[in-house]
């Protein structure tokens, strides 16, 4: 795990950071992360992810928003960065992420283990 835990950490250094509209979580659904990913974040009860699945948030989600912020998954990072995956509000940072990177992380992702957030 700790060759994963490095592609991660390289990977995050790489996607750009930008303003979310306060109080917004449309990107904010279920998403699957790598088993790596998932090791970082709180466990959560089975009643939790059923009340997610609900709404179709992610588990998460709080009132305030991602209470996972700081360790969000590599897709979570993504929303917003590139053309594929825009913001449904228009935000955007300065400069997209570069393709190499985007591919690097969409091959990361379809190479590694997912499990539903």
């Amino acid at each position: 795990m700790d060759a994963n835990r490095n592609i991660i950490a390289r990977l995050r250094e790489r996607i750009p950071t930008f303003e979310c509209v306060e109080g917004c979580h449309d990107c904010c659904g279920p998403v699957t992360t790598s088993s790596e990913e998932m090791s970082r974040l709180p466990v959560k009860t089975d009643a939790e992810h059923e009340a997610a699945w609900e709404h179709l948030n992610c588990v998460h989600l709080g009132p305030n928003g991602c209470t996972v912020y700081d360790e969000r998954p590599l897709i979570c990072r993504l929303f917003g960065t590139t053309p594929r995956m825009p913001c449904p509000n228009g935000r955007r940072p300065e400069v997209m992420i570069d393709t190499k990177t985007e591919k690097q992380i969409h091959h990361y992702i379809a190479n590694t283990r997912q499990v539903l957030v």
